[in-house]
């Protein structure tokens, strides 16, 4: 919307105005069809500032993000490259162009390390505004010296947008201070309340019995129980209006509640994986040589690496000889979820085995602790965020009890609140993990190996 509003004005309304001047630059977080349809030659040759720059310039603009100093002229489709690759074009393509304020639509998605270090450089050392959206809490830290932090509480009905001028790991901190402070407040209130409540209702008691019983020949004694009414009555007003100035409990978007069940585990004595590869080819051309790689059971193993270098490729081969496995409950998680999952189902249909209502009544209270609302999980999945459709793949893994987990970048749409929860899970997980992952924080964290293809 800041960028063009038209973009949004299909489906969303907004009010007051947004002002800006000088020219941006914005990296959307999909590129649309027509620039994957593009060679990279087409894509720069439409960028502006490309045509001012002379042949060294452009050389050192590549070597900066680590691409081909000849990259410009290439004639391959971008849609055929890989994800890091193509975010490391549309940055340079914006770079270009001298923008006098950039907007980035979570930048780091599929960068590989070296590239997220250059971008957290570029990003500190930018002598011009840098608005961006990221789940990357390792660049949040890194890079960000003020945050926006839009939230949806009460079951996503109520918004709430705070600004605060400081760096992520401070942010944090001052709103877990807040959050506790505010809590431990409106509890001794609520519960100085409740017993002032009590000592109420005890004289409201009292009263109310000495009017039913006092006696219709003492009209003396019936004026004064109606006067000590009438103060009751005020009594409890008074108390309603200081109960609606109460501290309340504080309002923030509900962290998801996720964990594997404890029964599953893989024997540590196990062969989960025994792969000996000469060569790894993807369309005829040569990735990797040598790969020696053996996974015993209970293992979390990552797989790292430059953009283009074959994670993903060699990560689905792993994938069908295990899926294929009968002594094993394997599980895939590609990058693309389209690529196994049925977008036309909805989230209590995609995670149905049998049907019988026992089984939906579970899983509606599973989607419930993932803060999925009970619209969502009536809509179909296409129309589900990135993050909602990720948790459905836990979920799913989580129900069917798979002791081995094979995860193509698995917190990429997880929100900053979110990722250390499903960090935690993953690290309690008794099974195996063979992942592909560029979340420095998830790697540190979860994995006890670490596999570079280069």
């Amino acid at each position: 919307m800041i960028y063009d509003p038209s973009l949004v004005e299909t489906y969303c309304e907004y009010s007051g105005e947004i002002i800006k001047t000088g020219s941006i630059g914005y990296l959307e977080q999909e590129l649309s069809d027509d620039k994957t349809h593009m060679t990279v030659y087409e894509l720069f040759c439409a960028a502006p500032g490309f045509y001012d720059r002379t042949p060294s310039e452009l050389r050192r603009e590549a070597q900066r993000l680590g691409l081909d100093t000849d990259i410009f002229y290439s004639e391959q489709r971008v849609g055929t490259l890989s994800g890091g690759e193509k975010v490391k074009l549309r940055l340079l393509s914006l770079i270009l162009g001298h923008p006098d304020m950039l907007l980035l639509d979570e930048p780091s998605n599929d960068l590989d390390i070296p590239t997220l270090q250059w971008l957290e450089e570029f990003i500190k050392n930018a002598d011009f505004p840098v608005i961006y959206i990221s789940h990357d809490e390792t660049l949040l830290e890194n890079t960000a010296n003020v945050i926006i932090h839009m939230e949806q509480v009460r079951r996503k009905t109520v918004p709430i947008c705070t600004v605060s001028r400081c760096g992520y790991r401070e942010y944090i901190s001052r709103r877990e201070a807040a959050r506790s402070h505010q809590t431990q407040v409106a509890r001794k209130e609520q519960a100085e309340y409740e017993k002032q409540q009590e000592k109420f209702r005890r004289i409201q008691s009292r009263v109310e019995h000495e009017q039913n019983v006092i006696s219709r020949q003492d009209p003396h004694g019936g004026r004064l129980l109606k006067k000590k009414m009438a103060a009751v009555k005020s009594m409890e007003r008074r108390f309603a209006r200081e109960h609606a100035n109460m501290t309340q409990l504080p309002e923030t978007e509900d962290e998801i509640f996720v964990r594997f069940s404890p029964e599953i585990s893989s024997s540590r004595g196990k062969t989960i994986l025994d792969l000996h590869l000469d060569t790894l080819t993807n369309k005829g051309g040569e990735l990797a040589r040598d790969i020696d790689l053996h996974i015993n059971g209970g293992e979390k193993l990552c797989i790292v690496g430059r953009n283009g270098a074959g994670k993903t490729t060699l990560l689905r081969l792993i994938a069908e000889q295990l899926l294929a496995r009968s002594d094993i409950k394997a599980a895939y998680m590609p990058q693309n979820y389209a690529d196994s999952m049925d977008m036309s189902l909805t989230p209590v249909e995609f995670l149905s085995r049998t049907g019988d209502k026992d089984e939906l009544t579970a899983i509606r209270t599973y989607l419930g602790s993932m803060r999925y609302t009970a619209a969502e999980t009536e809509h179909d999945i296409s129309e589900l965020s990135g993050g909602q459709k990720a948790k459905l793949f836990f979920l799913a893994m989580n129900l069917d009890r798979c002791d081995v987990l094979i995860l193509d970048e698995p917190t990429r749409n997880f929100s900053p609140l979110s990722g250390p929860v499903i960090r935690q899970a993953l690290r309690d997980y008794g099974g195996t993990i063979i992942s592909v992952s560029h979340d420095r924080k998830f790697i540190s964290e979860v994995c006890d190996r670490v596999f570079q293809l280069s």
